[in-house]
């Protein structure tokens, strides 16, 4: 085995021979030796990487969503957030299709063979849910704003038998008063001041916490900007803010949909009901991204 001497390496490597010493003192260059104060390199040692040499950023669930969104992948982690998101959130809003007619609208454009009278509604409302989704996929690291909120209605509702309502704003605040389980929410001619006072105090956080994001859907829905669509908007908004925070985000499913509205009414009283059931929601995401492989905190 031929020895190199510190001043050879630190020509063959273009660096000092400082650093080539500094390796040395520090075990980073295998086989390197003393002999006296004089180290002795093996002619094969490879050159250590410099400890603060930059590494790239692991993959986000983000990272992972926007690429299966841009080659069209199917069956991945894109493909099952598009359809159990879709599906849930629009059978909490009454939808009648079957979580295989959303699978093959997503898939094919198609429903597949039934039997059963389907609501043009919710065939238009599925479809625009899914463009709804790759809308928060590719501003998730966007602030919020009303400007957006309001853009998500216009995607989720225009095409529908609401929108050909004279009273009904697509992608614009309600006109006229609603209600939302029996309780009374904010009058159509404050709502865009509550809205504003609900974003500045949101976006101001140094820290979006989990429990933050909850806060904002609560109060979002308390609110209830739009004469139809609330729920399902406010559930692609605390989507996308989990995604630009690097939450863990989560789908409300149907099955645990009394547990959510409960959740929302009891907030004031008790918060631990809707951060217990979104937590639930959110081990249960978890178990998709175990299956892609997919890396979260």
């Amino acid at each position: 085995m031929k020895y190199l001497s510190v001043k050879e390496a630190s020509l063959l490597w273009n660096i000092s021979e400082r650093s080539v010493r500094n390796y040395c003192a520090k075990g980073r260059v295998a086989g390197a030796f003393l002999t006296g104060k004089t180290w002795n390199i093996p002619e094969n040692a490879e050159k250590p990487e410099r400890s603060n040499k930059s590494k790239p950023a692991p993959r986000t669930l983000l990272d992972v969503l926007k690429e299966e969104k841009r080659i069209k992948a199917h069956g991945g982690i894109y493909h099952k957030t598009q359809i159990e998101l879709t599906f849930n959130s629009n059978h909490i809003e009454g939808s009648k299709l079957t979580h295989d007619q959303t699978r093959y609208i997503f898939e094919t454009n198609t429903i597949g063979i039934t039997n059963e009278v389907v609501r043009v509604d919710d065939i238009i409302e599925t479809s625009a849910h899914f463009r709804a989704i790759d809308e928060i996929i590719e501003n998730a690291n966007a602030q919020l704003s009303e400007k957006f909120i309001k853009h998500l209605h216009f995607i989720l509702k225009t095409g529908t038998s609401d929108s050909q309502k004279e009273w009904f704003a697509v992608g614009d605040y309600k006109k006229l008063p609603n209600e939302v389980g029996g309780m009374e929410t904010t009058l159509p001619e404050d709502v865009a001041r509550e809205m504003k006072k609900l974003l500045v105090a949101y976006n101001g956080k140094e820290k979006v916490t989990f429990e933050d994001i909850i806060e904002f859907h609560v109060q979002f829905e308390r609110i209830h900007p739009f004469q139809d669509g609330n729920g399902r908007i406010g559930r692609l908004i605390m989507f996308k803010e989990c995604l630009k925070h690097g939450i863990v985000p989560f789908i409300i499913e149907d099955t645990i949909k009394m547990f959510y509205y409960r959740g929302l009414k009891e907030w004031n009283v008790e918060k631990g009901y809707l951060i217990d059931t979104c937590l639930s929601a959110q081990d249960k995401f978890k178990l998709y991204l175990d299956y892609f492989r997919i890396n979260y905190n």
